[in-house]
């Protein structure tokens, strides 16, 4: 056999999102629905308590980024 028969074999295509970028989005998310959630049992408007949630979502994004290592 000789060696230039074989080729190497092709790389596999890097994933979408990353584990890191993954892991942060979920958190983030999960974030966002409690404290809407809890917001809205207090008995704020829906319409607030969905603003809430995004918000804490939003801006736990950076902290959660830097708090969940690489």
């Amino acid at each position: 056999m000789r060696s230039s028969d074989h080729s190497p074999p092709p790389e596999a295509p890097s994933p979408f999102l990353t584990l890191h970028t993954a892991l942060v989005l979920l958190t983030a998310a999960v974030i966002g629905i409690v404290v809407g959630g809890l917001t809205w049992l207090s008995g704020s408007p829906v319409a607030g308590s969905v603003l809430t949630g995004l918000v804490s979502a939003g801006g736990g994004v950076p902290v959660l980024r830097s708090l969940i290592g690489t």
